[in-house]
């Protein structure tokens, strides 16, 4: 019996299963074994062939990538964002394989990357949706595609499928301490009062991973997924922007009432209906700032910045403005949001902000 049977059996006897307190402990050891055959699915063979297409080299400040079922106007978004002119047709499955644009938005350069559409399996392989749903990992953010005239299960079937590949949408990493050792047994601590996972749990899916001396701090409250997640590994959490198109073709009720959910834009992509605030949206869910530099006795350069990530320090500008910096640096001088006073004398784990000024002063 291959993977994807023993998967089905295994699912089955989950639906069979009546959920409550008592089955939440059996259930969650099913949901282990499930993790393990997928994990086992999704190993890359060294002696298989790559899929033609999706071997796309990574460029620009961010990568983003369009997800959904086809014909949802991903390649219409692409080639109305960048110059970049996918194939696009009302007919499904235009887009065969990974096609890459240069979107600049900001003074950052963002690579969107429209990839085939995905059909209800895709995590299985079929319509070449693995290699589909691989690409997606190595995005910064995920746009979710969806067709606002079409049945609401889209997102829940593509989220399904993302999730079967260990991608895990808007949502940070479990704060849970794992790791394997040489002897020992399994120690097992939770600093905070669990609701499900306990220590009978937390040993029996490590045996079942044959996992028998392992340190465990659990330092928040989880669910048995965040636990089989960090013992699996390999789980990406990306930040996820679902966008409804075709808005012009319902009503404005349905429309108010789908641009109220949690992480979601409403536009007509053909209309131009509400595409600056989507633009906008993207930039802010990839987290970039923006950095001017300085130098001594000048003006700030303000026709071009640095991109960084949310959370970047002046460590991080030094090695982006050029790598031997970081030898001969005194101290910066900063100006902008991150400074207390302007300009504020700062080292190299001083937090930036957007939109900051910054002037390296060596030794």
């Amino acid at each position: 019996m291959g993977a994807l049977e023993k998967i089905a059996e295994i699912e089955r006897e989950m639906a069979r299963t009546q959920k409550n307190k008592a089955t939440e402990y059996h259930l969650g050891l099913l949901k282990g074994k499930i993790a393990r055959l997928r994990a086992e699915l999704l190993e890359v063979k060294s002696s298989g062939p790559k899929g033609e297409g999706f071997d796309v080299k990574r460029s620009g400040d961010a990568r983003v990538a369009l997800i959904g079922f086809p014909s949802v106007g991903k390649s219409t978004l692409l080639s109305t964002m960048t110059e970049t002119k996918s194939a696009v047709s009302s007919v499904d499955f235009t887009t065969l394989a990974a096609t890459p644009g240069r979107w600049e938005y900001n003074g950052a350069i963002i690579q969107l990357l429209d990839l085939p559409g995905i059909l209800e399996g895709a995590s299985q392989g079929i319509g070449r949706g693995k290699q589909v749903v691989s690409t997606a990992r190595t995005a910064d953010l995920i746009v979710m595609m969806l067709d606002a005239t079409k049945s609401h299960l889209q997102r829940p079937l593509l989220e399904k499928e993302l999730e079967a590949v260990g991608i895990r949408l808007n949502r940070r990493p479990p704060n849970i301490y794992f790791k394997v050792k040489t002897g020992g047994g399994i120690s097992y601590n939770a600093i905070v009062k669990q609701s499900v996972l306990n220590e009978k749990f937390v040993y029996n899916l490590l045996h079942q991973y044959r996992i028998f001396n392992a340190e465990v701090l659990v330092r928040e409250d989880v669910t048995i997924d965040d636990f089989i997640d960090v013992v699996v590994g390999g789980r990406i959490h990306l930040p996820c922007l679902y966008v409804y198109n075709k808005i012009d073709a319902i009503t404005i009720e349905e429309v108010d009432k789908i641009a109220r959910e949690d992480h979601t834009i409403v536009v007509s992509i053909e209309k131009g209906l509400n595409m600056d605030t989507l633009k906008h949206t993207i930039w802010e869910y990839l987290s970039l700032l923006r950095v001017y530099t300085k130098r001594h006795g000048e003006f700030p350069d303000f026709s071009e910045g640095l991109i960084l990530r949310t959370g970047a320090t002046v460590e991080d500008a030094c090695r982006a403005i050029h790598k031997t910096l970081l030898d001969s640096f005194k101290y910066a001088l900063v100006w902008g949001k991150s400074a207390k006073h302007n300009p504020q004398r700062a080292g190299l784990t001083h937090p930036l902000s957007n939109d900051d000024v910054i002037e390296i002063v060596r030794k």
